[in-house]
């Protein structure tokens, strides 16, 4: 899937990669009167506005849950892992067209494009998340080692995002009624995954059709874990683990065969 000769090619232009999300993060706060706390102000933000209106105003509670944040944590839970799912895919479809004037003047390999999509919404992730650790700590719902069991959940979500991502960015150079199609998509398949609501309201024709929806079986194994405290259903994870890899290999066929046609389209 991926030669010696391209993670070589990676390895050498590591600072290149560690120079692009330098600048994308502080382009992101230019001019910013706060600057780089708005990465802590603009999260914190929202673990508040889903504790105080989800659960203290609409006293909205999760079956079997006696604490007053479960569903706080539910919500956080699906939302920031669906969150981390759609900006990497949203990125990663774009990040040939963002990028055509560096692909056309510079000489990199192309693959660090897709690795800096991914450093940059895990960095994103990474600031978000720990403050929501921090509050599942401060309100005594850390659930212990089985936090761990987030690893490979989100590892597989991650290739299954990129994967999916590249194969999109791809396309999108060539076709770009892809990216405004997908956009559209995601709004829906945001609303077919059990974020917002609990699985077990819906009808039970509607509930077995979420057995298609990959990301319905990493949010849902992400809210066992903060939830619940309990290990996920491993085997609920094995149809997106294999789409991760089907789409990683189909991702990289496109971009090895396509990669001088890109260069033309862009």
């Amino acid at each position: 899937m991926i030669s010696s000769a391209m993670l070589s090619g990676v390895w050498r232009y590591r600072g290149f990669i560690a120079g692009s999300l330098k600048r994308e993060f502080q382009s992101k706060y230019r001019n910013s009167l706060l600057g780089a706390a708005w990465t802590v102000l603009n999260p914190l933000a929202m673990i508040v506005v889903y504790t105080v209106i989800f659960s203290q105003v609409m006293h909205n509670r999760l079956q079997g849950m006696d604490s007053p944040f479960a569903y706080s944590i539910y919500l956080c839970a699906g939302v920031l892992t669906w969150g981390l799912f759609a900006e990497i895919t949203g990125r990663g479809q774009t990040v040939f067209l963002e990028n055509a004037n560096l692909i056309k003047k510079l000489q990199f390999p192309r693959i660090c494009l897709p690795i800096i999509v991914v450093l940059n919404a895990l960095v994103n992730f990474g600031i978000i998340f720990g403050l929501f650790v921090v509050f599942l700590i401060a309100t005594g719902n850390f659930p212990g080692l089985v936090f761990l069991a987030l690893v490979p959940v989100l590892l597989a979500m991650v290739l299954f995002a990129i994967g999916l991502g590249m194969v999109l960015g791809v396309l999108n150079v060539f076709f770009r009624d892809v990216g405004q199609f997908f956009a559209i998509l995601l709004q829906f398949w945001f609303w077919f995954t059990p974020i917002v609501y609990s699985a077990t309201i819906l009808p039970e024709g509607v509930r077995s059709l979420l057995r298609f929806n990959p990301m319905a079986a990493v949010v849902m194994a992400c809210q066992d874990i903060l939830v619940y405290g309990r290990l996920p259903n491993w085997h609920s994870l094995l149809p997106v683990t294999l789409l991760a890899v089907l789409f990683c290999v189909l991702g990289m066929h496109l971009f090895r065969r396509r990669a001088g046609e890109m260069v033309d389209e862009l």
